[in-house]
């Protein structure tokens, strides 16, 4: 892209960034991490192995929802499900 045009695009494209959320909206930081299980973030498991000093603090400034569900026991079909909103099972893409 030409440098010129580069100012006059992120002009452009700021203003809609910002109405599109207004102030009042939450934050939502939605963590999917392969091979690792509830008991792994020491915020919820004060016995885990290993400290997870970072997500810690996330948790201590905010809530932790944790009641969920899987639309499948690995994570390809549940990365499809949670990206795309729909039954990864019930696609055409299923291999």
């Amino acid at each position: 892209m030409n440098r010129s045009l580069r100012p006059l695009l992120l002009t452009a494209l700021l203003p809609s960034a910002v109405s599109a959320h207004p102030d009042d909206s939450p934050n939502i930081i939605y963590i999917l991490a392969d091979d690792m299980g509830y008991g792994d973030v020491s915020a919820l498991n004060p016995e885990c192995k290993v400290r997870t000093r970072h997500i810690d603090s996330l948790a201590a400034q905010g809530i932790s929802f944790t009641d969920a569900h899987t639309s499948s026991s690995v994570s390809t079909p549940s990365r499809y499900s949670i990206l795309t909103g729909r039954y990864n099972w019930r696609s055409s893409l299923q291999s």
